[in-house]
């Protein structure tokens, strides 16, 4: 084996010890390795199992010892260790592929199934044209440029008559160090090409037709790691004030950076620990945009606010925020994976070097990839760089399926329904490049000149050139040959050492052409990596092997500025570009290749495929054949008419890489995504009626904020002071602002002496317990004007699942701790979140002699329902209380109510049916508890229930996308719509009605139902209350191998408080004090 010396000499020194080995020690060895079945034979055992399958990289360093071992006995212990050890190493190997293969085997099983499954459940038969769109051959032939075609067929593309539409879009990219200018680039793995992307792509967006503004969120750190910048909470990108006529088109408008605080403020966190922070970001994230979607709304929106467009997310921990604000937002969601968790699981299983717990362990990778479930489950729109990376990466996860995608999408075009089943859309969009620093020539015979003039016919230069050229002509005995150029990392899988052999093994072209390798950077080769070193050894040896002096460059340095002039002088000598990688994701080089006017030869395998495809400026190769690479570049080399059409295809076609043309594409595929964005008018209504109503309480209101204002501290009231309604207090203010201000207290004081106090509400003795009567009934709920909310979401249950008298004794105090404080009542509202259904939550109240408008909204069914107790919203003509229809709407997106029922049914059957007996399904419809958007399930046998994260992983396989949770102490199984969960419903009272999540206060007890985890993070305070839940559900959420609890949850945080000394008023009170000064110092 060339460059792997070390292994010869292990083979002599195997031999040189005998059978030593096997002598003293019998061991339990592969037949296959014995002579004769009784006998190890490590000389054959080494040749036929570790050199084929053994990874070399610590191995290596234990030979370089056992070499300078000058005793004979210690080097011959010392080899018979190491005999051992690649033994071990191997048979743990083979154990991970097997187990490997075993679960290949049970998940491709599991996705037939599914997808019978799905196939099944939709009642109407596929039509022949299904079946053929189903397996997604090409019809005998067609082309591949009709596919493309017939795929764009109804796509309109964007063009510049869409300037009117001034669209507000969102990107985000959340982890590593994101800046406009000065990108300090391969820093460390967290900022590399994705934040080069995205921030071109939010630049050139903001430059589109009909793109107003573009905001690109990532995380705020003021860490003294890092430079200042990085601390800046909004940076402009490109400001776009005036149009192309210098016409003013708003303040607001260009490409901006959004940094939002989450987690530690002073510390620089890597992307594998960002994961339990995540929800404080979407908190923060949704307090920007709502903020802006007002101002745009005042600037452009004619006062009604200006939604975003889209919300894009950039890698697995972004898709997960993008997720969860567009279930807030009620608008689209994108998702660009950048590079995928179960592709790298799979790479990093093969390797055989760490079991799935130890990567878990350092890469969190089972998180991100139930991030990136989520993303799918949530998203319109999924955009890839290449083909291959929708086939064999994304096809590798539960929520996408090519087959099923394709049946659905047939179904949805013929208006066929598809019982609540989805699949996200997947395109490919190369990236783009700026090419304003290429500047392409006319094609013409002498277009590049004469090298000659350039350089000189000696080779010294008689005018000046780029040091890059002088460094690399120096290698050549005759540099005006054309140049066979490839660029890559000194990386095994880059396959430079075939090229190599190749070029060393093809006579005619070695002596039409020179060899260029640009392997990276070194200073000496000992201090690289192992595998690198290996692949540069053995370039050298072969260049010595086939005598290749003279005709091969290989310099040791060069700057990124260099590489344009590396791509012009390969074009200077009519050269030829090759990427001979094994798998090549997508091909950046080989595009900028072709910017610099160079034709390429490129592998057959990943990205290539689809950039031959849109410039046909070259030719694909097996990159396994070395004489089929040989064969390419003597073609493209010898046959210059073949050369320059190759060149002006790509010049001719190298626009469909650009940033414009990029920008064009994503904005089309966005515009035919089914649009969508929050319905109800979020204005405060004027009409006479509801001033009347309610404009007691809002002056109030107007009046105390005018007075803060007009104060000299400015100081924002804090749960320790008082804030009374003094009649003599307002009056001061009378005296202190302008006319307008003096005339509103007057109208106020006059409502003071003449209002008469409003009694408490209550639960009606009607038989009907969705009644709730009251004197007066407000139009809209008292939400838009509180300043604080209390959530009480402990999970209470009794072994029945019915709810434990410590929920009421909880809310009794909650009430009394506010209550006893004068300020916080009068500017505070009581939540009640809670699985049970209003009709159980309306008994339990009524229990306690609670009034149910003591409430300002009840969230019921697991966050399937929102009622406001006490308003005409939530008030049909009967006086029956009924739920926020605005709410129902908002989480109404990919609900199936009869596919999630039949589908759960069907698998918490399927599992008990054995042993030839009759089946029985472990679960029963919870009729009582159920409503159009929450599917309630009794559960029969906890122990013999499939944990959340089981049901999930089935149901995305057939397309269903929800929301599941066991609760009530594991007796009841619910499944919501997707958008809707308790957490979302709090983000669903910040959006409808302004009340920021961040002046939210959720109690919960110690455990709780499997949503309980969501609860917890977040830019809301939370106080937990220890000792109060006896029984939680927790033990059904997660498989085991899944990803753990503090991957969701941050073990320490501000925002988490504990109450210790049971349920009492004075420790609540005491408990939210903390809560309230924690988060103020943040």
């Amino acid at each position: 084996m060339a460059g792997n010396e070390w292994i010869n000499g292990y083979l002599e020194a195997i031999l040189d010890s005998g059978g030593a080995v096997a002598d003293d020690q019998k061991v339990s060895s592969p037949v296959s390795v014995r002579d004769g079945g009784d006998h190890f034979n490590p000389t054959k055992y080494f040749v036929e199992e570790v050199v084929t399958g053994v990874d070399e990289t610590d191995l290596h360093r234990t030979w370089i010892k056992v070499v300078a071992t000058r005793n004979s006995r210690e080097r011959s212990t010392r080899l018979e260790n190491m005999c051992w050890r690649i033994w071990h190493l191997t048979r743990k190997k083979k154990q991970l592929e097997w187990e490997n293969v075993q679960r290949t085997a049970n998940r491709r099983w599991e996705r037939e199934q599914g997808r019978r499954d799905a196939t099944e459940d939709m009642s109407e038969e596929l039509s022949e044209g299904e079946k053929g769109d189903t397996v997604g051959e090409l019809t005998q032939g067609e082309t591949p440029r009709k596919k493309l075609q017939r795929n764009f067929s109804d796509i309109q593309s964007w063009s510049d008559d869409e300037k009117e539409r001034k669209l507000y879009i969102v990107l985000i990219s959340l982890h590593g160090l994101v800046r406009g200018e000065n990108m300090e680039l391969g820093r460390d793995s967290d900022t590399g090409g994705q934040v080069k992307y995205v921030v071109e792509l939010a630049r050139a967006l903001s430059m589109m037709p009909g793109v107003y503004r573009v905001d690109l969120f990532t995380r705020q750190i003021t860490s003294p790691e890092v430079d200042w910048s990085y601390g800046e909470p909004t940076e402009m990108l490109t400001s776009g004030s005036y149009d192309a006529e210098g016409n003013d088109v708003g303040e607001s408008t260009g490409a901006y950076v959004i940094r939002v605080p989450c987690g530690p403020r002073d510390t620089y966190l890597r992307k594998e620990l960002l994961w339990p922070y995540l929800q404080e970001f979407v908190d923060g994230a949704l307090a920007h945009i709502l903020n802006m979607s007002k101002v745009l709304g005042e600037q452009i929106g004619g006062g009604h606010p200006v939604w975003p467009y889209v919300i894009h997310g950039h890698y697995a921990d972004a898709g997960d925020v993008a997720a969860l604000l567009s279930g807030a937002l009620n608008v689209p969601m994108v998702l660009t994976g950048h590079s995928l968790g179960r592709n790298k699981l799979e790479q990093l299983l093969k390797q055989g070097r760490q079991s799935k717990q130890d990567i878990d362990a350092t890469y969190k990778i089972m998180r991100r990839i139930e991030a990136e479930e989520l993303s799918l489950d949530a998203a319109e729109l999924v955009i890839t760089s290449t083909r291959q990376e929708i086939d064999e990466q994304w096809g590798l996860y539960d929520g996408f399926d090519v087959k099923l995608e394709r049946v659905l999408r047939a179904r949805a075009r013929r208006g066929v329904n598809c019982h609540g089943r989805y699949m996200p859309r997947m395109v490919v969009i190369p990236p783009g490049m700026d090419f304003s620093s290429v500047s392409i020539q006319e094609d013409t015979a002498d277009a590049d000149g004469d090298l000659k003039d350039l350089i000189g016919a000696d080779g010294a230069s008689p005018r000046a050139v780029p040091p890059i050229w002088s460094e690399v002509m120096r290698f050549f005995t005759n540099p005006h040959k054309p140049m066979i150029l490839a660029l890559s990392r000194p990386d095994p899988k880059k396959n430079i050492t075939t090229l190599v052999k190749a070029f060393g093994e093809c006579r005619p072209l070695r002596e039409l052409a020179n060899l260029t390798l640009i392997m990276g950077n070194r200073d000496d080769i000992d201090e690289m990596s192992t595998g690198n070193a290996s692949v540069l050894t053995t370039v050298l040896k072969l260049i010595d092997k086939y005598d290749l002096y003279g005709l091969v460059a290989y310099p040791k340095h060069h700057k990124q500025s260099d590489v344009p002039d590396i791509y012009r002088l390969g074009a200077k000598t009519k050269g030829v570009f090759i990427n001979p990688a094994l798998v090549e994701p997508f091909g950046l080089t080989l595009i900028e290749a072709a910017a610099h006017g160079l034709p390429m030869v490129a592998t057959k395998n990943g990205g290539p495929v689809d950039i031959h495809r849109a410039l046909n400026n070259g030719l694909l190769v097996d990159p396994h054949d070395q004489q089929a690479i040989a064969d390419a570049l003597l073609k493209l080399v010898a046959e210059k008419n073949l050369w320059h059409d190759c060149r002006k295809n790509g010049w001719r076609n190298i626009h469909l890489f650009s940033w414009p043309e990029h920008c064009r594409t994503y904005l089309s595929r966005v515009a035919a995504c089914r649009m969508r964005h929050p319905q109800w008018k979020t204005d405060t209504p004027t009409d006479e009626a509801l001033v009347e109503e309610e404009s007691f309480g809002d002056s109030i209101w107007d009046v105390h904020e005018s007075s803060l204002r007009l104060s000299m501290d400015g100081e924002r009231s804090s749960l320790g002071g008082s804030l009374e309604y003094d009649p003599a207090e307002v009056g001061k203010v009378a005296g202190e602002g302008d006319p307008e201000m003096q005339d509103q207290v007057k109208r106020i004081l006059s409502k003071i002496n003449r209002q008469a106090p409003k009694p408490q509400g209550g639960i009606s003795n009607s038989n009907n317990q969705n009644e709730v009567s009251g004197p007066t009934i407000n139009k809209y709920p008292l939400l838009r004007r509180r300043r604080r909310l209390f959530v009480i979401a402990a999970d209470c249950y009794d072994s029945n699942g019915g709810p434990d008298r410590k929920m009421l004794q909880l809310i009794q105090e909650v009430f009394k701790a506010i209550r006893s404080d004068s300020q916080m009542s009068k500017i505070s509202g009581f939540a009640l979140s809670t699985a049970m259904s209003i009709s159980q939550v309306l008994s339990l109240l009524k229990s306690g002699k609670i009034p149910a408008t003591d409430f300002d909204a009840l969230i019921c069914s697991s966050g399937s329902e929102v009622y406001y107790p006490g308003t005409a919203q939530c008030m049909d003509a009967e006086g029956k209380l009924c739920a926020d229809p605005d709410y129902a709407t908002h989480i109404e997106y990919r609900w199936g109510y009869d596919g999630v029922k039949r589908t759960l049914v069907k698998l918490m059957t399927s599992q008990n049916a054995q042993d030839n007996k009759k089946s029985t399904s472990i679960i029963e419809e919870d009729v009582q508890s159920s409503n159009p958007h929450c599917v309630s399930f009794v559960v029969k046998d906890s122990a013999e229930a499939r944990p959340v994260d089981d049901l999930r992983q089935k149901l995305r396989m057939r397309g269903l996308r929800c929301h599941l949770m066991y609760c009530r102490s594991s007796t009841r199984l619910q499944v919501v719509p997707l958008l809707a969960s308790r957490s979302q419903a709090l983000r669903y009272l910040f959006v409808r009605w302004g009340l920021n999540v961040g002046n939210m206060y959720v109690i919960v007890g110690e455990r709780g139902d499997t949503d309980y985890e969501e609860l917890v993070s977040g830019y809301h305070k939370t106080v937990i209350m220890k000792g109060m839940v006896e029984k939680g559900s927790e033990e059904l959420l997660r498989t085991a191998g899944s990803y753990h609890k503090e991957d969701t949850v941050p073990g320490h945080s501000p925002l988490v408080v504990f109450a210790n000394k049971g349920i009492a008023a004075e420790e609540i009170m005491r408990a939210l004090k903390e809560a309230s000064k924690a988060a103020s110092g943040m």
